[in-house]
């Protein structure tokens, strides 16, 4: 059996699915559709940039949905998705949405205004600068949660926010905290990395986000999916639309456990991971975490052909 992964914030670049755009009409179809559901040119954003427009969380989200969804709609019509061949979607962070609307659990154009307020909302919970995020590398996740419990004090705020392989940990909470942190993990010979995103995404500091997007979750119909859903919130599958809208809204500031999803999948008979959407983040985090499994990565027309 094979599991879907859906890529997340940080995958993006200016001209992703550019390649299919101008191969596929149906493809530029679909791009012409966001356009008239969001009402902007998210299409000439994502064709052209800037990179500053496409970085912004507000865009990055729908735009990666958007690349994603035109992947799996091209390889529907090239005859080369099959329900039955799947046992599990799986979407890292925003990706999940992408999970659900291909999963046919999840309307397109729903999907599209909820990642656009859900970027947004993100976006206006921290001030620029008083959070950030930082990738810490080569670090055992239990030493890490150590070193994190026994700098706590006042004032302070650095939670895991992605627990994304072996060897690959995110932090994200206060400036001064996960600074702190950092000089802590430099003691210990410990290398991180500062990511270049705008706000400390997955930490309690996006409360306010899970708030405003609880509402507007609520107004939107889930269906049951077509295939089992992995929840990045719980690390198994949930399927049952309620319950997925619950952890979409704890999802925003809860802890990504993809690593563990990725573990779930594996010891439930998946042989074979393939990745949709621009880049190959997932690819890598896959074989930094599991050995003897096939990885497949389709974001390109030449791979897709060959598949």
């Amino acid at each position: 059996m094979r599991a879907l992964l859906f890529p997340g914030q940080g995958s993006q670049s200016v001209g992703m699915g550019r390649e299919l755009f101008e191969h596929s009409d149906l493809v530029k179809k679909i791009f012409t559709q966001a356009d008239d559901i969001l009402k902007f040119k998210i299409s000439k954003i994502i064709l052209d940039g800037p990179k500053d427009e496409i970085n912004k969380t507000e865009n990055t989200q729908p735009a990666i949905l958007l690349v994603s969804y035109s992947i799996f709609k091209f390889l529907e019509s090239e005859g080369k998705i099959d329900f039955n061949d799947y046992n599990f979607f799986c979407g890292h962070s925003l990706g999940e949405y992408s999970a659900l609307v291909c999963s046919s659990s999840l309307k397109f154009d729903d999907a599209l205004h909820l990642l656009r307020e859900r970027g947004k909302a993100m976006q206006e919970c921290v001030k620029i600068g008083d959070g950030k995020m930082i990738a810490v590398l080569g670090c055992e996740y239990e030493k890490l949660i150590k070193i994190i419990e026994e700098n706590k004090g006042d004032d302070f705020l650095c939670e895991v926010a992605n627990d994304n392989s072996i060897g690959q940990i995110i932090l994200s909470g206060l400036t001064k905290s996960i600074d702190k942190i950092k000089e802590k993990l430099k003691l210990n010979n410990v290398k991180c990395v500062l990511l270049p995103v705008s706000a400390p995404f997955h930490c309690s500091l996006m409360n306010p986000a899970s708030e405003i997007m609880k509402v507007k979750i609520e107004k939107v119909r889930f269906e049951k999916p077509k295939v089992k859903i992995v929840s990045n919130v719980t690390a198994v599958s949930e399927n049952e639309p309620s319950k997925i809208k619950q952890l979409l809204v704890k999802q925003i500031y809860s802890k990504v456990r993809w690593r563990e999803s990725v573990n779930f999948m594996a010891n439930n008979n998946t042989k074979e991971f393939v990745e949709i959407g621009p880049g190959k983040v997932l690819s890598g985090l896959v074989k930094r975490t599991l050995e003897n499994k096939t990885i497949v990565n389709l974001d390109s027309l030449e791979n897709i052909k060959n598949y």
